[in-house]
């Protein structure tokens, strides 16, 4: 024995100086697409499809929903067209978050890297949210409530972090 340990060459060490951190990414228009990009825009796709299925759900059920809440508001009364237009807004607003998530895929999959630094963003606050809700609220954190979410966001952070995710994103970026 040599004494020299097989290391892989793409491998990083655990810890890593500042320096070394902060040294500028190669410029390579021509890069390929690392796996990191493909699974980050995949693991959006699936988090897209996820609130088609919400919408589908929370369409379905709303009566069921709707009955279940009690407003107590001065001069509103709850009649079956506030449910209706209540339902009708919801749905909108869920519609309009799944498509822009759509539009992040496609873009994170061709190379963006203001796709890639917004989706990390939200995943951010979205995990942050979790956490306080948890900690203020004792929102319990199941594997039918918040944890598969929770998990997605964690998995798109490891994945668009990632050098080669960022290396691609600003592949034709001049320095």
């Amino acid at each position: 024995m040599s004494g020299e340990r097989n290391v892989r060459p793409e491998r990083r060490p655990s810890y890593e100086p500042v320096t070394r951190l902060l040294q500028p990414i190669a410029h390579d228009p021509a890069m390929p697409r690392p796996s990191t990009t493909v699974t980050g825009a995949a693991l959006v796709l699936l988090s897209a499809l996820v609130g088609i299925g919400s919408m589908v759900e929370v369409a379905v059920n709303w009566k069921s929903y709707a009955s279940a809440v009690v407003l107590d508001l001065d001069g509103i009364d709850a009649t079956p067209d506030l449910a209706d237009a209540s339902l009708a807004v919801l749905l909108v607003v869920l519609g309009a978050a799944v498509v822009i998530q759509l539009v992040c895929v496609i873009l994170l999959f061709f190379g963006s890297n203001l796709a890639r630094v917004a989706v990390m963003t939200v995943a951010t606050l979205s995990i942050a949210s979790a956490f306080a809700s948890w900690w203020a609220r004792d929102q319990e954190i199941t594997l039918f409530t918040t944890l598969p979410a929770l998990a997605l966001d964690i998995l798109v952070l490891l994945a668009l972090s990632s050098r080669s995710a960022a290396a691609y994103a600003r592949r034709t970026e001049k320095r």
